[in-house]
């Protein structure tokens, strides 16, 4: 349900916004398609800060209807961690491998499925649908983050180890980026991409 979820609001979000704002909700994304060759690099820092913003808004909405209830507990508020604070007991290591695969596939995605030869009005799905793969893959490991968007909105209203923490959740998912955009620009990508 989580995975599902995750997904399905990038999906809908995308086909949404996409119009409006690329649809990027999240700094490592927006980070790739700038290495990619895709977004103005002078458009990102403007982005990512209002990625943040929004990410801190949308967990400030949870964290009151999760506490709007007499007695209610929201123990780890879906931060993300690795060693005692990884849903499995994952290391650190294994949690850094996982973030950096999955957010390098995520980019090889979103950069595949936006492409100008990819069929038109069908990016949305892709993305939508691969990012709830990767939440069924790695929530388990780290809670999944791909987005350090998401990983600090969280953070700023769950349990003191989150911001400690914190720190592998934005230098994962952005070196991942980097490494997707540049497998996808140096040997995946056409001519007119």
């Amino acid at each position: 349900g989580v995975a599902l979820a995750f997904g399905l609001t990038v999906l809908t979000g995308a086909y949404a916004l996409g119009p409006i704002s690329g649809g990027h909700f999240n700094p490592a994304v927006s980070l790739g398609l700038t290495v990619a060759g895709r977004f103005s690099s002078s458009r990102l820092p403007g982005y990512v800060i209002v990625q943040v913003l929004g990410a801190a808004a949308a967990a400030a909405v949870l964290y009151l209807i999760a506490t709007g209830k007499s007695g209610a507990q929201i123990g780890g508020f879906a931060t993300n961690g690795y060693g005692e604070h990884s849903p499995g007991g994952y290391s650190m290591d294994a949690a850094l491998l996982t973030e950096v695969v999955l957010t390098a596939v995520f980019l090889v995605v979103i950069l595949g499925a936006t492409a100008r030869r990819s069929a038109a009005g069908f990016g949305a799905l892709a993305i939508g649908l691969c990012l709830t793969l990767i939440h069924l893959i790695s929530i388990p490991v780290t809670n999944t983050s791909v987005n350090p968007a998401r990983s600090t909105g969280v953070a700023l209203f769950g349990p003191a180890y989150a911001a400690s923490e914190l720190w592998l959740f934005w230098a994962a998912p952005l070196a991942g980026a980097v490494i997707g955009a540049l497998v996808w620009r140096l040997v995946l990508a056409g001519r007119d991409d």
